[in-house]
């Protein structure tokens, strides 16, 4: 049946026709196994409609939430953020580097200096014109010693950003990337006016398709559509409401009874069932998305990597994915670069081994030590159990974990990183050198490990100006080896991206780098 899950994937992804995937699976004798649901999907709705108000139901708001681009960290704030304003560079449902407020991108020959020319005419919400000052400025809000930005590691190979005129921003690196335009991308990288600081940021101003009308922090966004908005047969709902609505039985109550029209992360559990609830479509497909537990490398005793390696040989890898996401996903082998990314690396798959596990940490002499694993649902859908499931796994091999369940209001500013053991997940990034030098680099403030290694370090710097294609794969294929047995992160799973939705709602294709369709389903998607 793994052929058949492909060509579901292909076929909800938008990468093949209706047709072809009909005739695929007939070919293949599967057509009586094929969901209903999944063929009776709008998701190739020719023409877009306008009007209507949108509902929708995500994870991860708090009250400590901020639209202060630098400080995203959950679903609902990137959902809403980009309602409103837009990034240089957008990442389509094929993973690929597009323009957005950038019209065209030109490199040096070395890849070290980078030429963005801007789109003419694109407004801000309060009416001003989008010139070059803007981006610089929205640019270094993310630089200096003083950041804090989770974007701080990804911006920290770039040397200087000048505005050559109204419409020209260069960018100069430390050194060549020829991934650099996928770096624009990032969700914290999103494009405001020139001064804005402080509270300002909470106006949520940008150049984006609706216009924030209501922030309610940790509760309630909502925004109108923008009608002056730049981008051509996009953002066609009059309003969108977007709820923090953090419990997954909640969430699914509210889209069953149509009090909402879409949610995120819908419960793998009972997903089979929601497919077949009428008036429902489930829309899937392999992403980028990770669920990791970090170890503070700089706290006792996770400053041995005996001790790392030894738990995480106590994760039932198996288990997890069986049990948490039930095969919608793959087996994590503790490295954040997913199969379907460039330059992934095959290595030998690490598997549950409590004989080792024990091994390791009889090593470092932590055999009795009891670990504090710190666990809401706020991290990911299922992370309190994945926990509990950890804890039964660590017991067979002697080692004693003890789960402790936080609320799942400021998880994200009281646990995660401040806790020497918790539960997290990752969006991903779009190529190996944005995910390692975002979280992994030792100088990112998103490097929820504390993890240092001057081998690593040397090698993504390395890697980044490579521009030799056979070189740079052997060395991120090296970077993935020593994240594996050296770094603070436990990766057990690695997610398909889930949407589920009303089938009132019809989309053309559906991306994955993101929850909800990128995080840009306000904009893409439109009642049928």
């Amino acid at each position: 049946m793994s052929r058949l899950k492909e060509l579901e994937n292909l076929f909800a992804l938008g990468r093949i026709t209706r047709r072809e995937f009909i005739t695929r699976v007939s070919a293949l004798g599967l057509a009586a196994a094929v969901s209903p649901a999944l063929l009776s999907s709008p998701a190739h709705a020719a023409k877009p409609k306008k009007g209507g108000r949108l509902k929708v139901g995500c994870t991860g708001g708090s009250t400590t939430d901020s639209m202060d681009p630098a400080t995203l960290t959950s679903t609902m704030n990137v959902f809403v953020q980009w309602q409103c304003r837009n990034n240089l560079v957008e990442l389509d449902h094929k993973y690929r580097a597009v323009p957005e407020l950038a019209e065209s991108w030109e490199p040096s020959k070395d890849a070290a200096t980078w030429v963005f020319k801007l789109r003419k005419g694109a407004e801000f919400h309060n009416g001003k014109t989008l010139d070059a000052q803007d981006v610089v400025y929205s640019m270094n809000h993310h630089r200096g010693e003083k950041s804090k930005s989770g974007a701080k590691g990804i911006m920290t190979p770039i040397k200087d950003i000048k505005a050559d005129g109204k419409h020209t921003v260069v960018f100069s690196l430390n050194g060549g990337n020829a991934d650099f335009p996928y770096i624009l991308a990032d969700y914290h990288l999103t494009i405001f006016p020139d001064g804005t600081k402080g509270a300002e940021f909470e106006k949520c101003i940008g150049t984006g398709g609706y216009i924030m009308q209501k922030w309610e922090p940790g509760v309630r966004f909502f925004s109108k559509r923008n009608p002056n908005y730049w981008k051509a047969g996009r953002a066609h709902f009059d309003e969108v409401e977007t709820l923090s609505i953090t419990d997954i039985t909640a969430r699914t109550s509210a889209l069953k009874t149509g009090q909402i029209h879409a949610m995120d992360r819908p419960d793998v559990k009972t997903l089979r069932l929601l497919e077949r609830q009428p008036g429902i479509q489930v829309v899937k497909g392999p992403s980028t998305t990770h669920f990791t537990m970090p170890m503070l490398c700089n706290v006792k005793p996770f400053d041995d990597n005996n001790v790392r390696l030894g738990l995480k040989y106590a994760a039932d890898r198996e288990q997890m994915m069986k049990t948490i996401l039930r095969g919608y996903g793959v087996i994590g082998n503790d490295t954040p670069i997913s199969p379907i990314m460039q330059y992934y690396a095959k290595l030998p798959q690490r598997s549950y081994d409590p004989d080792k596990a024990k091994h390791y940490l009889k090593k470092a002499g932590a055999l009795d030590y009891t670990f504090k694993l710190h666990a809401a649902d706020a991290a990911f859908a299922g992370a309190v159990d994945t926990a509990l499931l950890y804890k039964e796994s660590a017991a067979k091999a002697g080692i004693k974990v003890d789960v402790v369940r936080e609320p799942d209001d400021g998880y994200w500013s009281n646990v995660w990183r401040k806790k020497a053991f918790s539960m997290c997940y990752w969006q991903g990034r779009a190529t190996c050198d944005a995910m390692f030098s975002v979280e992994y680099a030792a100088d990112t403030s998103w490097n929820d490990m504390n993890w240092k290694n001057k081998r690593f370090n040397e090698l993504l710097v390395q890697g980044r100006s490579e521009l030799d294609e056979k070189k740079r794969a052997e060395m991120y294929r090296e970077m993935q080896s020593i994240v594996r047995d050296d770094s603070g992160n436990i990766i057990p799973m690695i997610a398909h991206m889930i949407t589920a939705a009303s089938k009132k709602l019809a989309f053309k294709n559906y991306a994955t780098s993101n929850d909800l369709d990128g995080n840009r389903l306000s904009e893409r998607w439109w009642f049928a």
